[in-house]
């Protein structure tokens, strides 16, 4: 891949996604597959003024040692300089940027049941402090090609061909074209005309139909809005928290959802996979969960905690989009929940109350947005999906229709 277009795509992800500030540290999370792209991450944010770049690598292999070896308790343990980096977080309010390139198979084998037990120690220590930086912090979450990524999105081609394919894929449907920036601010503002013609409806239900059994209503908080592309964070700053995006996206409100919901692609969880699953859910809960593959994984997720059982995010996205177009199935939630219309189990977001600036998280969630130590997407959207909107006012309008949208 020309180097001239990764700058390019560098340079959106953070001036665009990330927004990195004069002054501002800057923490990079990203695996070991693409190190020269990460250099160039870091170099685009000292040109933005970025104070400090600090960057954290993962490896999936040695994640996998890390379970198998140690007890739950030390996985789970949280040491005093972990907590203190964490204070610092919150003292300093650096920007992050996710690099993702993980093998969806990548743990495939590592016993999650023993991960579930170890992050459920660790969540309460560390939920005061990311509470303390909800809404306020800027980030993005953004993709580069590795190697087993590649080949199980193009099985047919050769480790190179692979990873250049899947580059070629990424930039394309990320808007790195001639010029990205001039791109996203076109795109940003369509997201915000579809969000704001939503938010004029006053809409107090969402009903999800489709051919395959779907059947599904879900209530919505009354102070909840859509939101889509950029955001602002409690300080001002303009942000894409996702590159690509095509999403319009609302937190319902927690208990208000009745009925079956089936999936359309496989959901890629902690490195394993997850396919062919529905859910039934009475008084917001999820009641019932089976799957023809990874039951028992897709079992521990939704039972995380109190929360992992009711919906946390409802996001449209049509069928007419540039991921769903492509024809490709990319084993990522960044791009599969960009090519149909997804729902999320778990955390909802500050950002979608109305007013959340003079709100705390706490306040947020005593109006009905959901609290989970998870925040997991998964695909619904399909050629036959029908969404009919119940206004506050009685009214039933038409949001898509045949798995696009309907205005």
């Amino acid at each position: 891949m020309k180097k001239s277009l990764l700058r390019e795509y560098a340079k959106l992800i953070v001036r665009t996604g990330a927004n990195v500030q004069k002054g501002q540290e800057v923490m990079i999370y990203a695996d070991l597959d693409q190190p020269e792209f990460v250099q160039l991450v870091a170099e685009e944010a000292y040109k933005a003024k970025a104070k400090k770049v600090i960057v954290e690598w993962n490896y999936q292999p040695l994640a996998k040692v890390h379970a198998r070896y140690q007890t739950v308790k030390t996985l789970g343990d949280v040491p005093q300089w972990q907590i203190a980096r964490r204070q610092h977080m919150v003292d300093t309010v650096p920007c992050r940027i996710h690099l993702i390139s993980d093998d969806p198979d990548g743990l495939k084998g590592m016993n999650m049941e023993k991960v579930a037990k170890a992050r459920q120690l660790s969540y309460p220590i560390l939920k005061p402090y990311s509470d303390q930086l909800d809404g306020v912090q800027q980030w993005c979450i953004a993709a580069v090609p590795g190697v087993a990524w590649a080949k199980k999105v193009f099985p047919g081609c050769s480790r190179h061909q692979a990873v250049e394919k899947l580059w070629e894929a990424i930039l394309s449907t990320s808007r790195v074209a001639e010029d990205p920036v001039a791109a996203w601010e076109k795109h940003n503002a369509d997201l915000k005309a579809r969000c704001d013609y939503l938010n004029s409806l006053g809409i107090k239900s969402l009903h999800y139909t489709a051919d395959n059994g779907t059947d599904l209503t879900v209530g919505m908080m009354p102070q909840a809005r859509f939101c889509g592309g950029a955001e602002v964070s409690k300080r001002g700053i303009t942000f894409n928290p996702n590159i690509p995006t095509e999403e319009c996206f609302i937190t319902p409100m927690k208990g208000k959802a009745e009925g079956i919901v089936y999936s359309t692609k496989p959901l890629s969880y902690q490195g394993q996979l997850i396919d062919n699953f529905s859910f039934r859910f009475e008084n917001g809960k999820i009641v019932e969960a089976k799957a023809e593959k990874g039951e028992a994984l897709l079992n521990t997720l939704i039972n995380m905690d109190e929360g992992a059982s009711y919906l946390g995010e409802c996001a449209l996205v049509p069928q007419a989009s540039p991921i769903c177009e492509s024809g490709l199935l990319f084993y990522s939630t960044l791009f599969d929940e960009n090519a149909a219309c997804h729902l999320a189990i778990g955390r909802g977001f500050v950002d979608t109350i109305e007013g959340y600036f003079d709100l705390t998280v706490e306040q947020c969630r005593e109006m009905g947005m959901n609290d989970s130590m998870i925040h997991e997407d998964f695909m619904i959207g399909c050629d036959t999906m029908n969404i009919d909107a119940k206004t506050r006012d009685g009214k039933v309008i038409p949001i898509f229709r045949n798995g696009n949208w309907a205005f």
